[in-house]
């Protein structure tokens, strides 16, 4: 039987855990527990503390059931909600499904059967945005419920938000969404981060949040690609309430382009409900956004008024969650692979077993120190999760049935593939080969250099690569261009068409756009799109390779350690005559993207962006100052023209006052603009 004391010391060991992962998962984006346990863990407090009021009295600190968790870092401008943003009671339960529907029917003092509408709930970041006039002025994160913090720059970079309210607009709308990463982009920035050593991002949702909150950089904001989804209202300021029914708003947001939800089901009781959260689970598995739940709200608004809301959450809402799907399997041999940029990467092979709609034969154990935390170890009974509905992972082992010979796995010290000395960067959480003539890293440059995104050259796939490098045939990309006819004949696997298709693919990419040449190269940190922008601003492969460092980093969107990694890579002699063999055999070296402007009153002049401008986007303040001649940068330098500065504008506006560089608030910016 469980004492006062025992319970005390439960209770502040939960709240204690509880407001630690709170901290993890809204201010660092970096969750350190699974959303069940974390949801089941909470569900305890709040019962202890229901149950024992007076030990809640004697602790008298404030705990994390009696808010909402907060995501305000201080690291960004905050604004006030006009209507809070408030958190919504959940369950993995039918039963407490029924008891939300049998707890309203009692505050609206009725027996009939209400009228429900069944919604996806989207795990993202919760989003604020407000339109006065029909104008979209302001867009703020959950924050604490109350205050959240402004994001107006980065959100507009988002290109499936109408910008404007359609006509007659209400004086202010405040309109509630999520911001989400699609599961397609996300793997794509994931790739990214394991192929350069750095460590790959938990989930879409919290990857979605700390891109939203980047500050001063837009540019790479809009690269990875966020998108939105809206489905309520905070403060609605207009003649009439036009939306009776929540469904009849979400079919006003569908018909008016506003991106909601491709699918949603009225209901009459809470009994036609189920069979919609059923449907729903089914379905969820194809949408491009990660989704956790279903959302049952009161369709109607007048009874939704009536309802109210307590302190944390509306009456008149529930959301059902659905248990992630797990399996468990044993885990067989933990294999070390090579990536083209020498990281080494464990990966559990395990004994085929289905998961969400799919046989899983292999799983990511990420990296040196998450294998070592958790302890996994060959011949395991291990506990796989789809992470984010993604990627499969191992999420915990069974102990009760590990093998008495079990030993801890030993991490490489020497490359599986060819034997040299691994070392681990400062930095990094990735262990590295470093060894150049490593068979498995030309493999894998050789894969993305003919990659569909790169220099697409068809036919290229994995099972040639393998022959080409281990013949001596190809030892950088630029033997490509060597091959002969009669060589890819030689190959297993090979009859004359199929070599021919591979011969006239090659020399065909000779043709392909400089960005492309630029991205096939692999140079650490330098993606699709950051290759596009060095394309465009150097306009030759000659210009680029020669960049300085300074120079890369007047760039907009370009930072310290891109442009230390792009100048590492092309201070390598061996690349440098690997670029001069490549302009020799006829391969394409100039860039065929639309130039900017040259020209006009400000050519020549650079300017740095900073802050907020109440009538200019950030992309809109470039995209003019570029129309005149002018560049925009991300550094303040002496060779800076003027810094415009809006409302938070941080440190660069110290740094330019520290410089002598002119300052232009947003009315001296406009009249830059008109020339005055």
């Amino acid at each position: 039987m469980s004492t006062p004391g025992t319970i005390r010391k439960r209770i502040q060991k939960l709240r204690d855990e509880i407001s630690e992962m709170d901290r993890l998962y809204y201010q660092e984006n970096r969750p350190a527990m699974a959303d069940m346990e974390y949801d089941f863990l909470k569900k305890e407090l709040e019962r202890l503390e229901r149950e024992n009021p007076q030990i809640v009295a004697e602790l008298g600190k404030a705990s994390p059931t009696a808010a909402p968790g907060s995501d305000l870092t201080g690291a960004l401008p905050s604004f006030r909600h006009l209507q809070p943003m408030l958190s919504l009671d959940n369950s993995y339960s039918k039963e407490e499904l029924e008891e939300f529907d049998a707890r309203l029917k009692r505050a609206l003092k009725t027996d009939k059967s209400l009228p429900y509408v069944v919604e996806p709930k989207i795990d993202g970041l919760s989003i604020s945005v407000i339109y006065e006039n029909g104008a979209l002025i302001r867009a703020v994160t959950r924050g604490d419920g109350e205050e959240g913090e402004v994001v107006t720059q980065n959100f507009l970079t988002i290109v499936n938000v109408p910008k404007s309210w359609p006509s007659p607009a209400p004086e202010v709308v405040e309109l509630r969404g999520e911001v989400y990463l699609p599961f397609e982009q996300f793997q794509k920035i994931n790739q990214f981060q394991k192929e350069e050593g750095l460590e790959e991002y938990a989930n879409p949702r919290n990857l979605a949040a700390g891109t939203l909150k980047l500050k001063d950089d837009p540019e790479e904001v809009s690269r990875r690609g966020l998108c939105a989804i809206f489905y309520g209202v905070g403060e609605l300021r207009a003649s009439k309430n036009p939306f009776p029914r929540h469904a009849d708003f979400l079919k006003f947001l569908k018909d008016n382009g506003f991106p909601t939800h491709e699918r949603w089901w009225t209901c009459d009781g809470i009994a036609a409900a189920w069979p919609a959260i059923e449907e729903l689970d089914a379905l969820r598995k194809d949408f491009k956004y990660p989704t956790d739940g279903a959302v049952v709200k009161l369709d109607d608004k007048a009874l939704q008024l009536q309802a109210g809301f307590t302190a944390r959450s509306p009456r008149w809402a529930f959301a059902y969650k659905y248990r992630p799907e797990r399996a468990e399997t044993k885990l067989k041999k933990i294999t070390v692979q090579v990536g083209r940029t020498g990281v080494l990467t464990p990966v559990a092979e395990l004994i085929p077993v289905e998961l969400s709609g799919s046989v899983v034969s292999r799983a990511t154990l990420h990296n040196a120190d998450e294998l070592a935390r958790k302890d996994i170890r060959e011949g395991d009974t291990v506990i796989i999760e789809k992470a984010g509905e993604v990627i499969p992972a191992v999420i915990s082992v069974v102990l009760e049935k590990r093998p008495a010979s079990s030993v801890p796995f030993e991490f490489p010290h020497r490359c599986p593939e060819c034997g040299e000395m691994v070392v681990r960067i400062e930095g990094e959480v990735a262990h590295r080969c470093v060894n150049p003539e490593c068979a498995a890293q030309r493999k894998r440059a050789l894969e993305h250099f003919a990659s569909r995104n790169a220099m697409a050259i068809d036919h290229l796939g994995e099972a040639v690569v393998e022959q080409l490098v281990d013949r001596s045939l190809v030892k950088t990309v630029a033997d490509l261009y060597s091959l002969e006819l009669k060589e890819l004949l030689s190959l297993g696997g090979f009859a004359e068409r199929s070599a021919m298709n591979l011969f006239n693919s090659i020399q065909e990419s000779k043709k392909n756009d400089l960005w492309r040449l630029v991205h096939g190269l692999g140079i650490p940190q330098v993606g699709e799109t950051v290759s596009q922008l060095l394309s465009r601003e150097f306009e030759s492969m000659d210009a680029f390779s020669r960049a300085s460092r300074e120079k890369l980093m007047e760039i907009s969107g370009i930072g310290a350690s891109m442009a230390d990694s792009v100048v590492r890579f092309f201070e390598n002699p061996e690349r440098q005559k690997m670029l001069l063999k490549l302009k020799h055999q006829g391969v394409n070296m100039l860039s065929l993207l639309p130039q900017k402007a040259v020209g006009g009153p400000l050519s020549g002049q650079k300017f740095v962006l900073t802050g907020e401008l109440k009538n200019h986007t950030r992309s809109q303040a470039k995209a003019q100052i570029e129309a005149l001649g002018g560049k925009v940068v991300d550094k303040v330098t002496k060779n800076v023209a003027a810094l415009v500065a809006g409302e938070s504008p941080g440190g660069k506006l110290a740094e330019a006052r520290k410089l002598g560089v002119g300052i232009l608030d947003e009315t001296g910016f406009e009249k830059l603009l008109a020339g005055s």
